[in-house]
């Protein structure tokens, strides 16, 4: 059966923003699709992420957002990234005491291109994605805002931004924050279990050893593995050239193929990491010491070579149904005391001022824990990866996927 021509969500939301209906797109471009191979249609359109847009660009109808707090909150985040007692999630219990909204809450983000790939064509449509708030990257937030996909923030209905860390007000993506809020940062580095392979690990270097042959998981989030990569092979991640990104990938494919690398994965080698059944991974630093409550004998390291810092961000998809819920949860978790009870657990680091002095009253040792405050020495010790054009983010994900 012939299948009829389906533009990509990304061209269709360009496009819908220049003021093209989808059904008058596919009637300029007919069955050949000759106008966009041609490029003329694109260019006109600004595909590239080079124009921001306001959010609910599409033709169709989306309900209109919530405008009281009341009723319910759905919100995604990756796994093992609030606070836990048991079965039960304290700072969620407060907020709906506190303003009597139900929090539906999905551990269902594993990876950044994995959630995008859930959620972009419904976005591109303009539709509500059954979400009211969800945990990103800064690139990938940066990615949605150049598409036009988030709702922006009231700030006037989150007071507690003013609790902001100075460090993190401004980043090039979304620097007056009108579209992002940190969740959490952290730092990309190893966790390993040094009494199940019998030595220590200090740099990334080691990981590609023969004693560890299929005992290694990467993550699949290309700037996480590539850039630690690229750092231990004396590149900077921040300001490289394609070619030592290139020779990262070579490396890495050749680790693929001699089987020295298990798998790529998103945060779920946290279990495989904590049952023994791989002996190092390139790891998060809040999920490694999560999982030493199951396996004391875990560690993590901040490789000799330095580590990703990043942050991960709340933000309100387009459309979103309840967007008041979304505004009174970010300045909830903004109070320096519940976000010292998130930190307490997660051990990430957290964005908001105020929170160190909070968590003393829950257990003294955490206010000097490193990877929830990290001095200056740690830090100095980190790296970021460099902001990538539209055309540089696809040519370094192929590659990427490829290996």
């Amino acid at each position: 059966m012939h299948k009829p021509f389906q533009p990509d969500p990304e061209v269709l939301a360009a496009l819908t923003r220049a003021g093209l209906t989808r059904r008058s797109f596919l009637r300029r471009v007919g069955a050949g699709g000759a106008l966009l191979a041609s490029g003329g249609l694109l260019s006109a359109c600004g595909i590239g992420g080079e124009a921001r847009s306001q959010a609910g660009s599409s033709e169709s109808e989306a309900p209109q957002p919530q405008q009281t707090v009341g009723g319910e909150l759905s919100f995604s985040n990756w796994t093992l990234y609030i606070d836990q007692r048991k079965d039960k999630r304290p700072t969620l219990i407060d907020f709906r005491q506190e303003t009597g909204v139900k929090v539906n809450y999905f551990e269902d983000i594993n990876s950044n291109d994995e959630y995008f790939a859930k959620v972009r064509n419904q976005l591109a449509n303009g539709e509500d994605i059954g979400r009211d708030l969800m945990v990103l990257t800064d690139w990938m937030a940066g990615r949605l805002i150049e598409l036009g996909w988030l709702e922006q923030i009231d700030a006037s209905q989150v007071p507690n931004m003013d609790n902001l860390s100075e460090g993190l007000r401004s980043p090039a993506f979304d620097p007056e924050r009108q579209w992002s809020l940190p969740w959490q940062s952290g730092i990309t580095g190893i966790g390993y279990n040094p009494k199940l392979i019998g030595r220590k690990i200090t740099s990334v270097n080691d990981l590609f050893a023969d004693d560890l042959a299929g005992q290694v998981t990467f993550l699949s989030e290309m700037r996480d593995t590539a850039g630690l990569v690229m750092a231990a092979m004396g590149a900077d991640p921040l300001n490289h050239e394609f070619s030592e990104y290139e020779a990262a990938i070579e490396k890495l494919g050749d680790a693929v193929s001699s089987g020295q690398v298990r798998a790529f994965t998103g945060n779920d080698y946290a279990a495989d990491l904590a049952a023994g059944n791989i002996g190092a991974a390139i790891a998060w630093s809040g999920d490694v010491i999560q999982s030493q409550f199951e396996n004391p004998d875990i560690k993590w390291v901040l490789p000799a070579e330095g580590g990703l810092l990043f942050s991960d961000n709340m933000l309100i998809p387009a459309n979103a149904e309840h967007v008041a819920n979304a505004h009174a949860f970010m300045d909830f978790v903004y109070r320096p005391e519940i976000a010292a009870q998130i930190a307490a657990w997660v051990n990430y680091i957290t964005p908001v001022e105020g929170a160190q002095e909070a968590i003393a009253d829950i257990d003294e040792s955490l206010a000097d824990n490193e990877l929830i405050f990290p001095s200056p020495k740690t830090l100095s010790n980190t790296f970021d990866f460099k902001q990538l054009s539209a055309e540089e983010e696809r040519e370094y994900q192929d590659l990427f996927q490829g290996v």
